[in-house]
């Protein structure tokens, strides 16, 4: 690949602002069978949970309230692509980060097991325990068995209920915990994977979730079990196979244009879209390439002249305006960030909320995929969706 060489894509083009998220999952083998059930929809707060004041960066969180328990024990949960389980804080944990979260009583619910962490049942107390790690923490925890609710819909299910959690950074967090919607090879078990267990009980209208992330105050996030909000759309979506066995949301990508023309900077490119970070990052090799292409100069004296950063992803161009990749405080730089994720799993771009709202994505299990359609806000914006364990819905 040589530096200025380019060619015109024969791609739709897609631009994406960053003010609204609907992502969709969908099991379409099951999908006619799937009208037993109904659906239900869970509202979300849309909080900053970070500030960088020098680059006037902010990171938000989006979260909202699951039951678990009988009676049912209440906590906020980050509803995550990006990880496979549902994790909350238990009354066993002393860690600074439990203390100051709502903590899960085992003692004081009628409907507990206790299970190992492949999700086998046992006798007594002592059942399996697990360490988990994430980009800047980890957590331990025990694996249990309770009755878990997403507003209406309820399953009985594994979690993970913590005993240990670093100060860093869960202990900064607004929210209790995280419930994991990555594809089920990403939970401990099957029976970890919150889908799953909906599915397999065939408790939804339709095998699907929907998110609805918005930037504007007037408007209300949301995730919706089992079904799609037709007024969050204003067009039919398209599906783009899921790539890979890693159990993240992820999609290929053919290549990145400058103002809808192709650079060729990608050859098999993927990219995991993933609701639980507000990270934007690549491979080193290929930012470097990438920053060096866009030539953004620090005093920010080019920045009326940048381009349409787009990606090509089932012949459509996913477009990134300058403010949604160009971060400007004191001078302005490229705020992608290097991500070396190793083989198999990677190399791997992950695209956080940044990327995500503002748009509508669908996911669907085993066969189908993740997808994107025109999104009806009152920013008038195109948005994308996603479906479960198969297609991107763009």
């Amino acid at each position: 690949m040589t530096i200025g060489t380019s060619s015109r894509a024969s791609a739709v083009a897609v631009p994406v602002v960053r003010a609204v998220l609907l992502w969709t999952l969908a099991l379409l083998p099951l999908a006619g069978a799937f009208r037993l059930g109904t659906s239900h929809t869970v509202p979300l707060t849309r909080r900053i949970i970070e500030v960088d004041t020098l680059n006037r960066n902010h990171k938000m969180a989006y979260y909202g309230e699951i039951q678990v328990g009988t009676p049912p024990q209440t906590f906020s949960v980050v509803y995550d692509t990006g990880s496979g389980n549902l994790i909350v804080p238990s009354t066993d944990c002393q860690s600074e980060a439990c203390l100051k979260h709502q903590m899960y009583d085992r003692g004081n619910t009628s409907t507990i097991k206790t299970v190992t962490c492949n999700g086998e049942l046992v006798d007594g107390e002592s059942g399996g325990a697990v360490t988990i790690s994430f980009g800047t923490g980890k957590i331990m925890g025990d694996c249990l068995q309770d009755k878990i609710c997403m507003g209406g819909a309820c399953t009985v299910g594994d979690f993970i209920a913590s005993t240990q959690e670093s100060s860093h950074p869960f202990a900064t967090f607004k929210f209790d915990g995280v419930l994991g919607l990555a594809l089920s090879s990403m939970a401990q078990s099957l029976d970890f994977s919150i889908m799953h267990r909906l599915t397999t009980h065939r408790s939804l209208k339709q095998p699907i979730f929907s998110v609805f992330l918005s930037e504007q105050d007037d408007e209300t996030s949301e995730i919706t079990f089992g079904d799609v909000v037709g007024e969050h759309m204003a067009s039919s979506l398209f599906w783009v196979p899921i790539t890979g066995t890693s159990g993240y949301w992820e999609v290929r990508i053919e290549d990145i244009t400058f103002n809808e023309t192709r650079q060729e900077l990608c050859q098999d490119c993927r990219v995991a879209v993933d609701t639980g970070t507000s990270m934007l990052a690549g491979p080193p090799e290929l930012m470097a390439r990438l920053k060096e292409r866009l030539g953004v100069h620090s005093d920010c004296s080019n920045y009326g002249s940048l381009p349409k950063m787009g990606f090509i992803i089932g012949n459509h161009i996913l477009s990134l305006n300058p403010p949604d990749y160009i971060s400007k405080g004191s001078g302005c730089s490229v705020s992608f960030m290097d991500l070396d994720i190793p083989p198999p799993r990677g190399p791997l771009f992950i695209f956080g909320i940044p990327f995500c709202s503002g748009t509508t994505r669908c996911m669907t299990s085993p066969t189908g995929g993740l997808g994107l359609p025109w999104q009806n806000t009152k920013a008038l914006c195109p948005r994308r969706l996603w479906r479960w364990e198969g297609q991107l819905l763009l």
